[in-house]
Parts: structure tokens; C-alpha cells; sequence
């Protein structure tokens, strides 16, 4: 058996990223799923770049702030609480924009943990 815990404010944060990214999983010895913390000012996005996933499924849990999702379909904002889900296949861009009145900080799990990602571009 094995447990831990975690404190995100303890973990160091992963350089030349959009916004604040902590990596939760790493510190939890996960090997299956990828669990992320991220904190993004307004402004500043979550992902890389604008994507999708073969496989993995992706949930954001969105902690403090409101979380914007950029989507083919539209721009889902996400309330503090609550919780979005993103299957595979699905592109999409989690951000906080430029005229939020505060920071977003949000746990993202995305499972199985694979480096499947591949950058999505939008239709004008």
C-alpha cells in the first residue's frame, strides 16, 4: 500500500508554460492518469496550444475563478465548483481571458496518461 499527500504550493512549478502549471501526479508516484494543477491570470492559457487527444479523457475541476473553454461549438465558461468534462477527439483551449477580474485555478486529471495531444486549428 502507498499514500501520499500533496501540496501543489509545494511543488515546483514547470517552466516556459503559459501559466502556472504544477504537476501533481509526479509527486503522487501516478502512472496511469495525469493529474495537473494550474493557476492562469487573466490572459494566459492553460494548454500549450489548442488540441485534442486521441484517447485521453480529460476533466478540469475548476477550484477558484471561472475557466473559459474555447470549443469548435463555443465558449463554455466554467464556474467555480464545478466541473468540465472533455472526451477524446474533442478539441478544445481552457483559458482565462484577458478582461477577468481575477485568476483561475483549476485540477486537471486527464486519463490514460499518454502523450497522445495533437494541435487543433480552428476554422475562421
Amino acid at each position: 500500500m502507498s499514500y501520499h499527500v500533496v501540496d501543489p504550493d509545494q511543488l515546483e512549478s514547470v517552466p516556459d508554460r503559459p501559466c502556472e502549471l504544477r504537476r501533481v501526479a509526479e509527486a503522487a508516484g501516478f502512472e496511469q492518469m495525469a493529474v495537473n494543477w494550474f493557476r492562469a491570470d487573466p490572459g494566459e492559457d492553460i494548454p500549450l496550444a489548442y488540441h485534442y487527444h486521441d484517447d485521453q479523457e480529460e476533466l478540469f475541476y475548476v477550484i477558484e475563478g471561472t475557466l473559459h473553454v474555447e470549443t469548435p461549438e463555443g465558449t463554455y465558461e466554467v464556474a467555480e465548483g464545478s466541473l468540465f468534462a472533455v472526451e477524446p477527439d474533442s478539441p478544445q483551449r481552457a483559458h482565462n481571458p484577458a478582461d477577468a477580474d481575477a485568476p483561475v485555478t483549476t485540477l486537471a486529471v486527464g486519463a490514460p496518461a499518454v502523450d497522445d495531444v495533437h494541435p487543433y486549428e480552428p476554422e475562421e
